[in-house]
């Protein structure tokens, strides 16, 4: 469990004007306010919170959403009331603990099997109230997110494999695609491949064998084709970052089913993402790849001349690469790889607990809960 200094620190290292005494006091009270609750582990309640705020750290969010992620369960789980959040801790954050409260609450809208007109006017509603809910501060998702990823990482401690089942089900059908949604494609990925591990077990644990197996075999290949494309990027005067990967579980999984392929048919599970200095260097790393590589039709994507609703910029290619392996390319500058690693977190900026940018990446969730209210 991340203990109070090291959270403080964590907060600090990306903005040195902290509140230290506020993110103190929350710490503190929420370790009293859980005290002795244990979760399915066996583990003390409060080791939940607190790794919620750390996975918060970790994407850089202002000091008010640490302190309501300290704080997300207490009004649920305790007998702290929403008065007594905002006189320790102001208006602010009882906003935010209120919203995450709501999220909680609200009954998840996932049930296919509705059998008359009234159980689907249920769920309606009950969407209605989730994006409600969500649409009052960013935040308010960025908190719940973040609960429902350290949530997923223990789901293997609850016995009950029905409620496991429900808890994938909801992460799958609805939190990864809103992770999706506002750029968090990190988040996206874990949320996607913990709930398929849940609810496609024996898939999982077939692609996953896989996977390490060519990562044992083709380890020194990854590297190999990284080096070519670092080699023929700097013989045109280019500053690059060469980076690359297996695909995850999921995503192998799905193309799978899309192409009714077996793994094994498979051509495209790496991908490489090459960093440059500016926007111009980012067409001309293009060039150099398309002009030294077969392109594959249909492949090619600019989302820097038309980026994504959340504000991601790159481009994607894929082409018969080095050794004749066929790779997915990602071409991006640095600023844009921090978009993609903190997805709407990037674009907000925060004075005295307020939002003073509005985020075009957010846009969207408010005209569906306008579309759904009117």
């Amino acid at each position: 469990m991340i203990r109070q200094y090291e959270l403080v620190d964590r907060v600090k290292a990306y903005d040195p004007s902290v509140n230290e005494d506020r993110l103190n006091r929350a710490y503190v009270f929420a370790l009293k306010a859980h005290g002795s609750q244990t979760r399915a582990s066996g583990d003390p309640y409060f080791s939940h919170p607190v790794e919620v705020a750390g996975i918060l750290t970790a994407m850089k969010l202002d000091e008010a959403s640490i302190v309501t992620a300290l704080l997300h369960d207490v009004v649920e789980d305790t007998n702290t009331s929403l008065d007594e959040i905002e006189r320790l801790f102001g208006p602010i954050i009882r906003q935010l603990v209120n919203g995450v409260t709501k999220l909680s609450l609200v009954e998840m809208p996932f049930n296919d099997d509705a059998s008359d007109l009234s159980d689907a006017n249920k769920q309606v509603e009950n969407l209605r109230k989730f994006f409600l809910a969500m649409s009052e501060d960013i935040r308010v998702l960025l908190v719940k997110l973040a609960d429902r990823l350290h949530n997923m990482q223990t789901l293997h401690f609850i016995k009950n494999p029905e409620k496991r089942r429900r808890i994938a089900s909801e992460t799958l059908d609805i939190f990864a695609p809103l992770a999706g949604r506002i750029g968090l494609n990190d988040f996206k990925d874990q949320l996607e491949n913990l709930a398929f591990a849940e609810l496609q077990p024996d898939a999982n644990r077939f692609i996953s064998d896989k996977l390490h197996e060519h990562q044992i075999n083709e380890e020194d290949l990854i590297k190999a084709i990284g080096v070519e494309l670092t080699d023929r990027l700097q013989q045109q005067s280019l500053t690059v970052t060469v980076q690359g990967r297996m695909k995850t579980p999921f995503s192998i999984w799905k193309k799978m089913q899309r192409k009714n392929v077996s793994f094994e048919h498979l051509s495209d599970i790496m991908a490489f993402r090459i960093l440059v200095a500016n926007l111009a260097e980012c067409y001309q790393a293009l060039g150099v790849i398309h002009s030294s590589y077969s392109t594959v039709p249909g492949k090619f994507k600019d989302y820097i001349s038309t980026p994504k609703s959340n504000g991601y910029q790159s481009i994607h290619t894929s082409v018969i690469g080095p050794r004749k392996h066929r790779i997915e390319v990602q071409i991006r500058t640095q600023a844009m790889q921090e978009v993609a690693d903190r997805g709407v977190a990037a674009h907000w900026s925060y004075k005295d607990g307020v939002p003073i940018k509005s985020d075009r990446s957010f846009i969207w969730l408010r005209d569906l809960v306008e579309v759904i209210n009117s």
